[in-house]
């Protein structure tokens, strides 16, 4: 009977510490695991309400929830621009007058009804891509920038559409830049890299350039973006980090161009600093990329840039710019693959966010649950030997 406290003891150590290290791992994987799916109803039309061909296309996607409606408005008059509308309904709709739209100077052309339904709004523009020889190769952009590539002055092709995305294209410089819009009904992730985690309340915009001659031997490319918005503007810029990389190996950040309102996020763009040089990317054609801060701007710049700007917003609404550039020092130049890709998110409320990745959650619970297995086997391997030296010291009996 002596030794049944030991034994006891050795067993109640050992279930105590399998319940704890389950509870460890059931609530890590808990917190990775996706919150409650959500899934909205989307339809696309190509230039709502208009009876004859126009000189660039809107393309309408109304994505309704139970008591509310995101409109993304994808457009090509002008810069390539993505408005995004929240109405606190389920039945708004959009209303084009197309004489005044395609006139470029009618503000009020657009209009998302009811006007009151309005919650959130934020228009997003491509405006400027520029160009500069890094003839260091220090990837720092100097004042001697080639000149610009207006992207409003750009002939841009029909928007296309297909399996839930539409296509821009346009010509610059003997190449091509391209804008490719996807939007989505529930929650998922990109199947190339950088495979940003969607959700209904987003889209995606996907931006590349195949086959643009460069002006110089080493040069690289920055994007100019302007958002446009209402009391909340997209006016800073977050970074976020991760300690997994498991869907954009070696990249352990994530930018993210936020509206608040307090500390709630009322709209977001997301993306991961990093770009592609080749079409199917892999990991050796990964190019780090960079954003400036948020700069206030003139509501006219966007304007002028943006017949859909232009014709959504009646009041000079905040706007704010930066640049992205593609590349960092010692990066092959542009000039080594003739191609570049980068990917971003547009939505509204907080940003999507990855949890730890099973690979990592069972790293963590190796070195956690490791020290409690030694700790355990070493108590009962003290509780035995003191047992055992209890036995030995005891009385023998006298004859």
């Amino acid at each position: 009977m002596a030794d049944r406290p030991t034994v006891y003891c050795g067993r109640y150590c050992f279930y105590k510490t399998i319940l704890w290290t389950s509870s460890l791992l059931f609530l890590c994987f808990d917190s990775n695991g996706a919150a409650e799916s959500f899934t909205r109803n989307v339809t696309a039309q190509l230039n709502p309400g208009s009876h004859g061909t126009t000189r660039g296309d809107l393309l309408h996607i109304r994505a309704v929830g139970g008591n509310d409606t995101l409109h993304f408005l994808f457009c090509s008059q002008g810069a390539p621009t993505l408005l995004l509308v929240h109405t606190n309904t389920s039945t708004s709709t959009v209303s084009v007058n197309w004489t005044q739209f395609e006139s470029l100077n009618a503000s009020g052309s657009f209009k998302v009804e009811p006007e009151n339904s309005v919650l959130y709004s934020c228009g997003l523009v491509f405006s400027r891509l520029l160009e500069y020889d890094d003839v260091n190769n220090t990837a720092q952009v100097t004042p001697d920038l080639f000149p610009p590539y207006d992207l409003s002055n750009v002939s841009w092709s029909r928007i296309s559409l297909s399996d839930m995305t539409a296509l821009l294209c346009g010509e610059i410089n003997n190449g091509s830049l391209c804008v490719q819009l996807s939007y989505f009904q529930t929650e998922g992730r990109g199947q190339n890299w950088p495979r940003l985690l969607h959700t209904a309340n987003t889209s995606q915009l996907a931006m590349w350039l195949d086959g643009v001659l460069p002006r110089a031997p080493r040069s690289r490319f920055l994007l100019e973006l302007q958002a446009v918005g209402g009391q909340q503007p997209l006016s800073q810029v977050e970074v976020e980090r991760s300690i997994d990389d498991e869907f954009t190996p070696s990249i352990f950040k994530v930018a993210q161009w936020v509206s608040k309102e307090d500390k709630d996020v009322l709209g977001f763009v997301q993306w991961k600093p990093v770009a592609y040089r080749h079409t199917s990317p892999a990991l050796e054609d990964a190019t780090p990329c960079r954003h400036s801060d948020p700069e206030r701007q003139s509501a006219e710049a966007a304007e002028s840039s943006s017949s859909l700007i232009q014709a959504f917003y009646t009041e000079n609404e905040a706007t704010y710019g930066l640049n992205v550039s593609f590349g960092l020092a010692g990066d092959p130049f542009y000039n080594s693959t003739l191609y570049l890709s980068w990917t971003m998110l547009v939505g509204v409320g907080p940003p999507p966010s990855d949890g730890l990745s099973p690979l990592v959650l069972a790293i963590v619970a190796v070195g956690l649950g490791a020290p409690l297995v030694l700790l355990l086997v070493g108590g009962i391997s003290v509780c035995l030997r003191k047992k055992v030296t209890s036995s030995s010291t005891l009385y023998e009996p006298i004859n």
